[in-house]
């Protein structure tokens, strides 16, 4: 049975499709059968897999407002060798869309029901803000992986996505955990980003994940390529760092994780 997981941050710019592009090639590369599901309106993973976003016939979306079903809406990833559940612009109309529904927060665990089976991870891109489809993510989801960048204001906000988590256990998902907090944008000869990354450790303890992603070009260049970085260039320190990560959550998935309270400080 899959294990299913939110890969999500409010915040904008923190490596969070990055993460959820590269760790589903990688954890595939560790012949673990995957879905990665875009949940995005930008549609950043599903065009990063080199799926054309602007063609596809079916994408999350639909899914969700059950007008096509899961197996109608799934793309083959063929350099990678996994699925995707691709998704574009039409996905800022769901806030509004899945509140006339009946079980709103409920319709992607739904949808997800029957393939749980035929997969060993899910793992979902969230949107950049704490709406309705974080929450389907979040009431879908078995556990939360956290991007964080090593930058400024790095755990600004934090807070209230632990709330969020912790709001979705009391009412939808009593399951739901901390997978893992997630270091990325990492440059070591920078003060500043080593100050960030000692913080992340302070506030998260044995949460935050032994990996760290690096600042990297190539890492960057890979999505307008339509590549994972594994794909692109497998000798950068961001594919090294992204193939880490996949053995790293490997192991984790088969162990508890540690639980972070909703107070902690941001």
């Amino acid at each position: 049975m899959a294990h299913i997981i939110a890969i999500t941050n409010q915040k904008g710019g923190v490596g969070k499709t990055t993460t959820a592009v590269n760790l589903a090639a990688c954890l595939s590369a560790l012949r673990q059968g995957v879905l990665l599901i875009d949940l995005d309106p930008q549609g950043n993973a599903t065009m990063g897999c080199g799926v054309d976003k602007h063609t596809v016939s079916a994408t999350s979306y639909d899914v969700l407002l059950g007008e096509a079903t899961l197996a109608d809406a799934l793309q083959w990833v063929e350099k990678a060798q996994m699925r995707l559940l691709p998704a574009n612009g039409d996905l800022t109309a769901a806030e509004v869309n899945l509140l006339q529904l009946d079980n709103a927060p409920g319709r992607l665990r739904e949808a997800l029901a029957p393939v749980v089976w035929n997969f060993d991870v899910i793992l979902i891109d969230c949107p950049p803000s704490l709406n309705m489809l974080t929450v389907n993510a979040l009431t879908a989801a078995q556990s939360v992986i956290i991007p964080v960048q090593c930058e400024y204001y790095a755990l600004e906000g934090l807070s209230a996505l632990l709330d969020t988590v912790e709001k979705v256990r009391k009412s939808t998902n009593p399951g739901l955990r901390i997978e893992g907090v997630l270091r990325t944008m990492f440059d070591p000869r920078n003060r500043l980003a080593n100050d960030v990354s000692a913080q992340i450790l302070e506030h998260f303890g044995a949460t935050v994940f032994e990996t760290l992603i690096p600042r990297n070009v190539r890492l960057a260049e890979a999505p307008s390529y339509g590549l994972p970085i594994i794909h692109y260039d497998d000798h950068s320190r961001g594919a090294q760092s992204y193939r880490e990560l996949a053995k790293e959550v490997r192991k984790r998935l088969r162990r508890p994780a540690a639980k972070v309270e909703s107070g902690a400080s941001a």
